[in-house]
């Protein structure tokens, strides 16, 4: 009875001291960051994207009741002037399935909002659909995008919009393959960006002299609810027409979420940090390891960490849009005040915030950052 006892207070006091734990987020005071709520309104607000359309904000992210795949999933896309001021437009979904990881993209002069769809209560997306829109208001039913099985990120384009390039991963995981459209509807492979090793999320972006850059999110398998020591990022470099992929890889993270953008010639990444990646109960991905949303340099042969942004437990999956001389990013999070392990913020409540950063002081922290 009394090591009962003992073992019951034991477990609460680990308890409490996760759940009280102070928020310990490294954010670069040189930043100049201002930070404030979009979203608080109690549900499980996540996976976010943002453009910016005629002038404004153009925001989306999913609403669900927790982390894990529900067919009570949303996709809601609010409209803003100023960042601080919202208004919703529309609420998307599939029926009677989850809906997750919205990407927006104009394309031929329309919306096209590109999202994953679910089944089960796992977070283990089956393939892409895509909707359109005219004035981001009405927007035409989710339809299923070719190839089948492939899960696309971001499209970009680096000739105004004649072609367009997307990144995508399998759905069962292990391959991430770049395709290429000029309508943003029919997809064609260019070429296997990666292969192996659990390889999940891949971003892209163009590097000044017109080569690609990819990182890709390395689960490695098996990938258990503890994590994997070995889970990293693949950074690959692919020259014109992106055919033949060099890669490195980094350990200093593993980059679940990212968003890759270019500006003045430096490629940055917001996308999660892991801190303590390497202890028995905290290895890399795993359900009680703490999390951030950071902001990286990219650069083809490393990644460079440069600041975290307030955030905490079950948080990342960022838009970012520069106006005004400002780096605009939204992102969702956890409790800023506390450092849960993940699982807690994966069953709880989730904001979406917008961070604002002066563009100089971005690229005077990088500079100053070796």
């Amino acid at each position: 009875m009394r090591i009962g006892i003992a073992v019951l207070a034991l477990i609460s006091a680990a308890l409490a001291y996760l759940w009280f734990r102070p928020n310990r987020a490294e954010i670069d005071a040189r930043l100049g960051l201002e930070h404030w709520d979009v979203v608080a309104d109690g549900l499980h607000n996540s996976n976010t994207d943002m453009i910016l359309w005629r002038g404004d904000f153009l925001l989306v992210h999913d609403a669900r009741p927790y982390h894990f795949g529900s067919p009570d999933a949303r996709l809601v896309v609010r409209r803003s002037r100023d960042g601080r001021h919202w208004e919703e437009l529309a609420r998307l979904a599939v029926p009677g399935k989850d809906i997750r990881d919205p990407k927006l993209a104009v394309i031929g002069g329309k919306l096209l909002l590109y999202a994953l769809p679910n089944s089960g209560k796992m977070a283990t997306p089956e393939g892409t659909v895509v909707a359109t829109s005219d004035d981001a208001v009405q927007w035409t039913s989710f339809e299923p995008v070719e190839p089948a099985g492939w899960l696309f990120w971001r499209p970009k384009s680096n000739d105004g919009g004649t072609t367009w390039y997307v990144p995508a991963y399998w759905h069962a995981h292990g391959k991430s393959i770049l395709l290429r459209s000029t309508d943003g509807r029919a997809w064609q492979q260019v070429s296997v960006i990666h292969e192996g090793d659990g390889n999940d999320e891949t971003d892209i972006e163009f590097l000044p002299d017109g080569r690609l850059l990819a990182t890709a999110r390395l689960e490695i398998t098996p990938d258990t609810i503890l994590g994997n020591y070995d889970g990293q990022t693949a950074i690959a470099v692919a020259a014109p027409p992106f055919t033949g992929w060099t890669t490195q890889r980094s350990r200093v993270t593993r980059l679940d979420g990212p968003n890759l953008f270019a500006l003045d010639g430096t490629i940055y990444a917001i996308a999660r940090y892991q801190p303590d990646p390497n202890g028995f109960l905290t290895r890399m991905g795993g359900i009680l390891s703490r999390k951030r949303t950071a902001l990286y340099r990219v650069e083809p042969d490393r990644l460079v960490r440069l600041s975290d942004l307030p955030s905490s437990s079950d948080t990342s999956y960022a838009g970012v849009a520069v106006r005004d001389g400002a780096l605009w990013i939204d992102y969702y999070t956890s409790r800023i005040d506390r450092d849960w392990p993940w699982l807690f913020g994966m069953l709880l409540r989730s904001d979406i915030r917008m961070a604002r950063i002066p563009l100089d002081a971005l690229t005077a922290l990088s500079k100053a950052t070796p």
